[in-house]
């Protein structure tokens, strides 16, 4: 089992900045997937950001270029750096991690959640 703990979310004002940080803990020796989900109020949970084990990223469209993911393998965790924040970025943020290599057993395909941290942008 894997679990997912995210920090970091907040206030912050347009323009402004915020730093969201997820760890993973359990018996892992390596993951071959984390990123960030948000949902709004009323909509689908959508992409923000992942970032492979072996450092490939992928950004949604409407961060690019004003977020940055960032992974430390070693601790097992996954920052997101948010710049540029705009009213359209408030949402819950959940952090997620697929393909778990165990330090004890086979590899596991699931996807894990974290309980998800809120963002709101506004003035």
């Amino acid at each position: 089992q894997v679990q997912l703990v995210e920090s970091g979310g907040g206030l912050a004002q347009p323009g402004g900045s915020l730093r969201l940080a997820c760890a993973a803990s359990g018996r892992i020796d390596n993951i071959n997937v984390m990123g960030w989900y948000r949902q709004a109020p009323g909509k689908q949970r959508e992409l923000v950001a992942v970032i492979s084990r072996t450092g490939s990223r992928n950004y949604g469209d409407s961060v690019k270029g004003r977020f940055t993911i960032s992974r430390d393998n070693a601790k097992n965790s996954v920052s997101l750096q948010m710049n540029s924040l705009n009213p359209e970025d408030t949402a819950v943020y959940y952090c997620s991690a697929t393909g778990i290599w165990y330090t004890d057993g086979p590899f596991d395909n699931h996807a894990y959640w974290g309980q998800g941290t809120q963002v709101t942008v506004s003035s």
